[in-house]
């Protein structure tokens, strides 16, 4: 007894047979951070300003070359204000349309079984890894002349709206996938046992759910349509103040050796989608806040 009471008076808070001192590990943890997050912030700084700030930069200068009144010229030229009128207005209906079916590609991908549906599910990203003139390519091929199918979209408005859709689909389809495999199918069931009608469940329950990643998928699927280049070089047809989009009206300026009118119309480009994403984090930020507020 004696032999244990005088072992266990050698024993220091801090040694090993006592484990750490008390807040010795919180201090080191404290260390760690105060070390490093100087560090991380300083890479993340220096990358951001290489990789983005820099080149938007140098954009921004190149378009007020000529001062504000050549740039104001130069972004409101009549073949610049119709490119972008295409641009945007195409993009938008792009966007709505595939807010709808990717929702519903999301919903038959994760509730529904069928099959080859890994397939499917897989093909959903194809887009991504896809360079966009491969896709030109192939929509040319069986939408242009001498159409397999019989329908020819090519230098037409259709045309963009085909090959739009097909790379900004995956956009809505993977906002809204995560959002309806963690959604509580419980409450749903609750709802139809009270006698709820599925467009009422649908509409009550699971659409306010679902409705911040639509809204995400969709605004990140307009800001994709409205600078797309690739994907509508040859379906588009690249006409004047009918099919040409805003990014083919930057390629004419530039072979025209007008860098700065090509400068001018890409800070549109820049601006329009910089508003799109702000509004979407705003968006997001008060839906997150009203969650954390929720009982």
């Amino acid at each position: 007894m004696e032999a244990r009471t005088a072992q266990a008076r050698t024993v220091r808070p801090g040694s090993p047979a006592h484990g750490p001192a008390p807040g010795r590990a919180g201090r080191s943890r404290r260390r760690l951070r105060s070390g490093l997050q100087p560090l991380g912030i300083g890479v993340v700084t220096l990358w951001l300003s290489v990789i983005v700030l820099l080149p938007l930069a140098a954009l921004t200068v190149a378009s007020f070359e000529g001062g504000l009144g050549g740039f104001w010229d130069a972004a409101t030229a009549p073949v610049a204000l119709a490119s972008l009128r295409v641009t945007v207005t195409v993009s938008a209906i792009v966007a709505a349309v595939n807010a709808v079916l990717g929702t519903l590609v999301a919903w038959v991908l994760v509730r529904d079984r069928f099959a080859g549906q890994a397939v499917v599910n897989a093909l959903i990203d194809l887009p991504f890894a896809l360079p966009t003139i491969v896709a030109s390519i192939v929509l040319l091929s069986l939408y242009g002349p001498g159409s397999p199918v019989g329908v020819q979209l090519n230098a037409t408005t259709w045309g963009l709206f085909v090959a739009l859709a097909f790379v900004t689909l995956p956009f809505v389809v993977r906002s809204v996938q995560p959002v309806l495999i963690e959604a509580d199918r419980e409450v749903e069931e609750a709802a139809a046992s009270l006698g709820a009608t599925n467009w009422t469940t649908f509409r009550r329950i699971v659409l306010p759910t679902l409705a911040p990643a639509v809204l995400s998928g969709t605004g990140l699927a307009f800001a994709r349509a409205i600078g797309e280049y690739g994907s509508v070089v040859l379906i588009g047809g690249n006409i004047p103040r009918e099919t040409q989009v805003a990014s083919q009206y930057i390629q004419q300026q530039i072979e025209m050796d007008r860098p700065a009118n090509a400068a001018a119309v890409s800070v549109v480009l820049l601006l329009i989608a910089f508003a799109t994403l702000l509004v979407l984090r705003v968006l997001s930020t008060r839906s997150q806040r009203r969650e954390e507020r929720a009982p």
